[in-house]
This record gives structure tokens, sequence and C-alpha cells, in this order.
């Protein structure tokens, strides 16, 4: 046995974990304390499995608070749980007395355990939301979908502040606002700021090396500072009025816009009142996309929770200084035995783990540990954060309407899962499979003569599209023809599988799947965007892996003339010339759909590559010239093409730029190395 307890706050190594879990990081606010070893578990006798199991492993425990994990035979994570008492949250398991089924088979499967004790109950709900983020037990509530949300952003570290999206750490100097709900959300709303206070979102490379204004404000999108078409002053009070809209000072910039434009038109300058008119015509676009715009909510996340019929939805809405910054439903993976309240409390509990909290949370119903999880949120974010449960008025009205969100998308998301479950059934049927698949991959490539090759696989299950499994692999081989779809289909599935067997190892298909298993690894069925020819080469490499019987290949072949509903299809046995289905067969419907998705992923892959192959600098490929460097060169010469030109005392001559590095960048551009 290797069941640990420690109370270091720090981190806890397992020697017998795997490389994809080799430590916990506990919260930062769990100060370091002493490590406690627990080495009487070693003479917990081997065998012993389930409730007998953690019998023994409750005589060794203390009363303090902390984190345990139960593991079952495999090594695999079963539940994460945290306690105020570890030794007497831990005994209800051995006990078995009104356990659920789903606690009954989790203990039942349990072989092992492992603790970590903290200082209080906070500390333990911390190191518990970060763990079940990081682990994806089988039996916790799971928030599948934890992508960072974007932010405005108005960056504070140049002449000309400039306007960006952004997600991820907030580490660069400016301003942030948000978050808005979505990329889309984020971009309506730069694209309207960008009419109402003409700010810059070229990249800083671009705009240091701009010699006369872009196109952007030739249509009165950006006031041009790289070129100084606008003074730094009046730029900085764009920049000020931006930042106070942001914050919530929309009526106020209206009203001082509004009163330039009527002096403007008192004047008789009536282009200049013209563009104070589309300025303001922008705001209100902004604002009108907002919808709900509440006058008593100052920053607030808005959270409603539908439960019903084995499926949970919550509506998430996002308010900040004033403002109504979009909403998102998520549906986190959750026994159906489990209370609204306790999905609600377990899913916010993850959902603030690597996010910033507001200080105002309006709940639909009260939740488990509430005033716990208030405390452990408010000592997370260093303020003040307060958990409400409004019964009246505005803040009322706010959670009704997204308890209605939550029913409309929970209603929707019921709909798709039955059609998607009736198509995989379709699906197995039409295709003779022994079962119905779990997850399929679609491939597809996407080159224009061969330039800039790149593949593409997509993702289907139960639940639809599952995007965050997407990949796309950049052709590297140097020994492919230009334009050989079998050659780049031939280096993406052993690149694919290859890594597969290496991460996951060879899949035992005699092995029943349980209903509740967590999204698998291994495909049960590949697509392939071709016909026979394709086919060939993917089987070929499926045997060279010794993996041919491990999945299921079909090759869907475009019809005569390319005319979608004629396919044909080359199953792994059967015909040579392949099948096609009826024309109306919903599982024609439903292959042509995931064939698209992987067309439309792997095009947008190429052009995503293409473009950055397009606008890539020469300077780039210089080891040791880095951004600003790189600024200074462009800044001093204008191009990449003048600075090829350069003799070394010329380059010498710019700002940041020694002998050494001009030597370095002289003999990039000249391999004879002549001056």
């Amino acid at each position: 046995m290797n069941g640990r307890v420690s109370g270091d706050g720090g981190i806890l190594y397992d020697e017998n974990a795997s490389d994809d879990e080799d430590l916990i990081e506990t919260p930062d606010a769990a100060a370091p304390a002493a490590i406690v070893d627990w080495a009487e578990t070693s003479a917990i006798p081997d065998g012993l499995r389930g409730a007998d199991l953690i019998q023994a492993f409750v005589r060794l425990l203390p009363n303090s608070p902390g984190v345990y994990r139960m593991f079952n035979e495999a090594g695999d994570v079963l539940y994460v749980g945290k306690a105020r008492s570890l030794k007497k949250r831990v005994s209800n398991y051995a006990q078995g007395r009104l356990h659920s089924n789903r606690l009954t088979k989790m203990v039942r499967e349990t072989a092992n355990m492992e603790f970590v004790t903290t200082r209080t109950e906070i500390e333990a709900l911390l190191l518990e939301a970060n763990l079940i983020k990081r682990l994806r037990p089988r039996f916790n509530v799971l928030l599948r979908d934890d992508k960072s949300f974007p932010y405005i952003l108005v960056t504070g570290d140049s002449r000309a502040p400039a306007l960006y999206k952004h997600r991820g750490a907030r580490s660069r100097k400016g301003d942030f606002f948000g978050p808005f709900a979505s990329a889309g959300a984020v971009g309506r709303t730069i694209n309207s700021l960008q009419r109402a206070f003409l700010l810059r979102t070229c990249t800083d490379s671009v705009f240091e090396s701009r010699t006369r204004p872009c196109l952007l404000h030739q249509i009165k999108r950006c006031a041009a500072p790289c070129t100084h078409e606008v003074s730094d002053a009046d730029y900085a009070e764009l920049v000020t009025e931006a930042k106070d809209f942001l914050s919530g000072k929309s009526q106020a910039v209206k009203a001082t816009i509004a009163a330039a434009m009527s002096e403007a038109s008192e004047n008789l300058d009536f282009e200049r009142a013209a563009l104070y008119r589309d300025r303001l015509a922008a705001l209100s676009h902004v604002q009108s996309h907002q919808g709900i715009n509440p006058s008593g909510v100052e920053e607030a996340d808005v959270f409603a929770i539908h439960h019903e019929g084995g499926i949970s939805c919550i509506q998430v809405f996002f308010f900040r200084t004033g403002q109504n910054w979009g909403n998102r439903a998520y549906f986190p993976k959750a026994d159906p035995t489990l209370t609204s309240a306790e999905v609600l409390s377990a899913f916010l509990a993850q959902f603030y783990d690597d996010k910033p909290c507001p200080r105002q949370l309006l709940l639909c119903e009260t939740v488990e540990e509430q005033e716990l999880l208030g405390e452990a949120l408010s000592e997370k974010s260093g303020y003040k954060v307060a958990i409400h449960v409004p019964q009246r008025g505005e803040k009322k009205d706010l959670v009704d309407h997204a308890v209605a969100n939550a029913r409309e998308a929970h209603g929707r998301k019921l709909a798709e899962t039955a059609s998607q479950s009736r198509l995989l059934d379709g699906f197995a049927t039409t295709f003779k499979l022994e079962r119905i698949p779990r997850r399929i991959e679609i491939y597809d490539n996407s080159h224009i003569m061969g330039t800039n090759a790149v593949g593409g696989m997509v993702v289907a299950g139960p639940e639809g599209f599952v995007k965050g499994q997407y990949r796309k692999f950049n052709i590297k081989s140097t020994d492919i023809t230009p334009g050989d779809d079998f050659g780049m289909m031939k280096e993406v599935m052993t690149r694919r599988f290859s890594r597969l067997l290496k991460e996951e190892g060879k899949p035992d298909r005699s092995v029943e799947i349980a209903e509740d298993a967590a999204f698998p690894a291994w495909p049960d069925v590949i697509l392939i965007d071709g016909g026979q020819g394709q086919m060939t080469a993917v089987r070929a490499i499926l045997k060279e892996l010794d993996i041919e019987d491990c999945v299921i290949a079909i090759g869907v072949a475009k019809g005569v003339d390319r005319e979608a509903g004629r396919e044909r299809f080359f199953p792994p046995a059967g015909s040579r010339d392949g099948f096609s289905l009826p024309p109306r067969d919903p599982v024609l419907y439903f292959i042509q759909r995931m064939r698209d998705e992987a067309h439309r992923f792997a095009i947008g892959s190429h052009r995503a590559r293409r473009k950055k192959e397009m606008i890539k600098n020469p300077l780039d490929e210089i080891g040791g010239i880095g951004p600003t460097r790189k600024r200074a060169l462009l800044h001093h010469f204008g191009t990449a093409k003048a600075v090829s030109r350069a003799g070394i005392n010329d380059l010498i001559a710019v700002e940041g730029i020694s002998e050494a590095v001009a030597r370095l960048v002289y003999d990039h551009f000249h391999e004879d190395g002549t001056k």
C-alpha cells in the first residue's frame, strides 16, 4: 500500500504516479507546514479492497481538515473529496449506510487511497477543486468546458495603446475588461469600439514600421497614431474615453461626444459633426447587443441550473461595470442521483479555480456549504466575495432570466443528445459494427499545390463534436511529393497512432465499457476522406502498427461529379467498389456533416499556416533577434529588405544593436561574409 498523508501545503510527490500525474500543487493560500509521513500505512495488509481497505485507513487518519483521493486497481483516480475531519468523513464510506448506487460502486472499486492534510477547511476546498479539474475523477462532478474567457485589453506599454482580444494570464501591462462570454462577443465589441474611439488594433511591430496610414484609417476605423495623423495628446484622450466606456461610464462618454457633435454643428463643421455622429451610433450598437444592462448590479456573475433527465445545464451571465458581457451554458458531467444544489456547489468551486471572481455571485438556489464557499473565494481573491440567492427586485429578475435560459438550453441539449444517439445507432447498423461507437475520428488534408500542407482530425461522440479533442498535423516530411495525398495521410496516421500507442497502450476491445466511463482516447471508427486508394494506404499503416484489429477504418469517397448525396463508402470488409446510401438516409447526412466539419477544420488550419508564412519576417529567422531588436531595426531601416542591404557599420548605428549582433544579422543575409 502507498497511501500517504502530507500536511506540507506545498507539493505532494507520488513515486508511483504516472508521467501525467507526478505532482499535486496545493493552493497558494496554504502556507508550508511540517510534512506528516504516515509510515504506518505500510502495515496495511495487501489484498484489501473496498470498505475493508477504507476501514484500515480510517484507523490511521487524523481529525484534521484535508483532501482524500480514491483509486481503482489500475491506479485511476475514482474520486477526490475534502473533509473538515478526514477521519470522520472517510469512515462514512466504510460503514455502507445510506449509500447510493454511485457511492456503493465507487467504494467497491476502491483499491487504494491517498491523503493531504491542510490547516483549514477552506484550504481543503480550494485544493479539492484544483485536483478535480486536473485529475478529472470518474465519480466527481466535472466541469467539462474550462476554456479561459476572453478579455478586452487596452495596452499600456507603448506610445499609442492598442485594443486587443486577450486570453490567458493577464501579465501584459495594460487594462483588462471582461470577462466576455465568447470570442464572438469580444470581436463584435472591438469592432464597434474601433468605430467609436478609433483605437489601433495592429501589432506593435506593424505599428512601429508603418510609413503611411493603413486601410483602417481610410475607412475611419483608426486614428492612425503610427504616422501621427492624430497627436499623441488627442489619441490619449480617445484612449481615456474608451476606458471610461468599458468601465461603465458609458452615459458620461456619450454625453461628451454628443456635446462635441452639437458644438461642431453650430460651428458649421459638418464633417467633424458627422464623425461624432458615427461614433455615437457605434456606442449605441455596442449597448444594443448587450441585452440586459441592470442599473443596480455593478459587478456580478449570475448562475442558474436546470437539472432533469440525467443532464444538468448551468447558465452563467457576466455583469461587469454595470454592463452585460454575455452568457454561456455549461453541461457538467454529474451523476443523475445528485441534486441540483450539489451539482451547482461542485461546479462553482471548480469554475473559479483558475478565473478571477467578481465581488458578488447571484444564485438561483442555496447550495451546500455556501458560507464556506464564499470564505474560500474571498481568501483566494483577496477581497470579500458575497454569495446571495435574491428573493425580490432587480437581482431576482436577473436570476429568473438566467433560469429561463438554462431551461431552454437544457431542452436543446436533450434533443441534440437523443438525435445523436439515434444517429450513432444507425451508423453502427449501416456498417455492421459490433457495438455503437463512442468515439469517431474524421481525417482530411488541405494544401495548395502541396504547399503549407496540413492534416486535420475532428472527433465526434455521443454528444456531438468534441472540439477539445481536435488535432492538426503540419506535414513535416520532405520526402513527400507536393500534392501527394497518400503520403500526407500516411504521415498523419503514423504520427497519430504511434503517439496513441505510446501514451495509452493498445486497447482491449474485449472489455465491456461502462456507460459512465470517461470519453475514450482510442477511436472506435476512423473516417477517411478518400476512396479505395486512400483506404489501402491507411490499412497498411494500421497493419504496420499492429492495430488493424483495434480500429475500424471507413473511406468516404466523393460521388460522381463530386455531388453530395452520391458518396461511396469503403468499409473494412465488402466489395472493392464499396456501396452508397439512399439520398435521404439520416446516416448519410450524419456522415456528410462529420466530413464537412473535418474539411472546414483542415482548411482553416491550412489558411492559418499560409497566413503565418505570408507575414513571416526574415528577421524572425535570426537567432538572438527578439521582438525589441527586431522593432529597433525596422524602426530604423523601415523594412526587412533595407536591413538585408545594410552594412555592419549601419547596423551598429541602431540603438540596442552591438557589434556582435550586427555581425550576426549581416552574416545571415551575406553568406560569403563580405562587407
